[in-house]
């Protein structure tokens, strides 16, 4: 451990305390690894499987289907549980998914168009072909409206996948991958909002635009009091909600709103800490002006996202899948599944659909000169990152709840999202690691993207 600064007060963590070196050290050692967070969802998806076959399985339903109401005034929610979590939790997740495509389209893998065209028109092939598979094989059957839920990559068990195989694929894939998950959230946050909307109430649709105006209101008029957007937030969440748009679409929205760009340029954030650094005599008011101006050199997506991220890696994404992969695995359930055109078509699609949409639409695409992959990169990694980015999981799942309303359908659809996750994870690692030869892929290198790296390890 690194000697502690003198005049520094110790912190619990960097304490010789039994607990903090057996368990608070490790644990944070835990969650600076890359992947961690998807560990922390298989267990919790584990969990929920054991649970929901074990002898206290009626506890699970029971806990998940239990109503919870929260009533302000003249506005009254009632909902399940389960629902809370999909439709409020979920929000916070689709939240920092928009605060990622924003930093993203501004600055980021998807700034430039050069560098952007081959990651969107993969992540058009990984969506279309697989949607395609699936509604070739349940056309004419309940299963149709299911077309969505294999077109979802989870970026985080995705790119997981490839931090853990570490130097023995090259760092420019991963980034690339990150580009094609990010478009690829793009294409299933437009899918959702369209093609999963039952019902419209249009006033209540038009009171949470008017809500999103309002935030942009307040961003010209450079309003920066937090609780003001949390409030205004919270109110185009109900209205978004009530309107009969899924409400995570209005955490969306208000990422896409989120600035990306730091208010106040590094140099100046820079001179103010030396200005601190040389008074001898700091007041309250100069250390509030200086953490102001410290703050605002860093943009505000970028510091939302750095905040919120552990509490969605940790917690929201393992409650959601606490709440959504209890499935029961019964042999008759999970025979029906085998023969299920649901599952087969979940699993066709994310396994196979996902390797032919992505490869096929990014050879063709590299030989019409639309894009160049980065250099180094090969038709094996190719193959291997298209083969990974069929593991569907988490937004995989949520569309398989907004496609069906009977249980027994839902199950099905999840059975063969597990089931295609694994297998992807399987074949895309496998043939990473195995693949031998091959040749780069034509066209010159596009330059590395500098900040790919730190924007892999933000989202993983």
């Amino acid at each position: 451990m690194a000697p502690r600064r003198p005049g520094r007060p110790t912190t619990w963590i960097s304490s010789e305390q039994p607990l903090a070196r057996f368990v608070g050290r490790p644990l944070a050692r835990f969650l600076e690894v890359e992947a961690a967070g998807g560990v922390v969802m298989v267990v919790a998806t584990i969990a929920a499987l054991v649970w929901a076959n074990s002898p206290w399985s009626e506890s699970y339903t029971t806990l998940w289907s239990t109503d919870l109401s929260l009533e302000v005034g003249p506005f009254h929610i009632s909902e399940h549980l389960s629902h809370w979590v999909n439709d409020g939790l979920m929000a916070l997740f689709f939240f920092v998914v928009g605060l990622e495509i924003k930093r993203e389209l501004v600055t980021g893998q998807l700034s430039h168009i050069r560098d952007a065209s081959l990651p969107i028109v993969a992540a058009v092939g990984g969506m279309a072909v697989p949607a395609a598979i699936f509604t070739v094989l349940n056309l004419g059957g309940d299963g149709l409206p299911g077309w969505g839920v294999p077109m979802a990559t989870d970026i985080a068990f995705a790119v997981g996948v490839l931090a853990l195989l570490g130097d023995r694929v090259p760092s420019p894939l991963k980034v690339f991958l990150l580009g094609l998950a990010i478009a690829d959230d793009i294409g299933a946050i437009i899918v959702i909002a369209i093609f999963y909307t039952d019902q419209l109430a249009l006033d209540w649709l038009a009171a949470a635009v008017a809500g999103l105006l309002l935030v942009g209101v307040m961003r010209r008029v450079r309003i920066w009091y937090a609780p003001l957007y949390f409030v205004v937030g919270l109110v185009v969440w109900y209205c978004t909600l009530e309107s009969g748009v899924h409400a995570t679409i209005a955490g969306v929205a208000l990422g896409l709103l989120t600035p990306a760009r730091p208010l106040m340029p590094k140099v100046e954030a820079d001179a103010l800490a030396d200005r601190l650094s040389g008074d001898a005599q700091v007041t309250a008011e100069e250390v509030h002006d200086i953490e102001f101006g410290l703050r605002a050199s860093i943009s505000v997506a970028e510091r939302l996202e750095d905040a919120l991220l552990p509490w969605t890696s940790y917690v929201v994404i393992p409650i959601f899948a606490l709440a959504n992969a209890g499935i029961p695995l019964s042999v008759d359930a999970i025979g029906d599944a085998a023969t299920s055109r649901i599952t087969i078509g979940v699993v066709l699609g994310l396994v196979v659909g996902k390797v032919v949409g992505i490869t096929g639409i990014t050879w063709l695409a590299v030989r019409l000169g639309v894009g160049r992959l980065p250099q180094g990169v090969m038709w094996h990694h190719v193959v291997g990152m298209a083969a990974v980015a069929g593991i569907g999981f988490t937004v995989a799942i949520f569309v398989a709840g907004l496609a069906f309303d009977a249980p027994a359908l839902q199950d099905e659809a999840k059975v063969g999202v597990l089931a295609a996750s694994i297998l992807a994870a399987v074949l895309g690692t496998t043939i990473l690691t195995r693949g031998a030869g091959g040749r780069p892929l034509d066209g010159a290198a596009i330059p590395d993207d500098p900040g790919g790296e730190k924007n892999l390890q933000m989202h993983v």
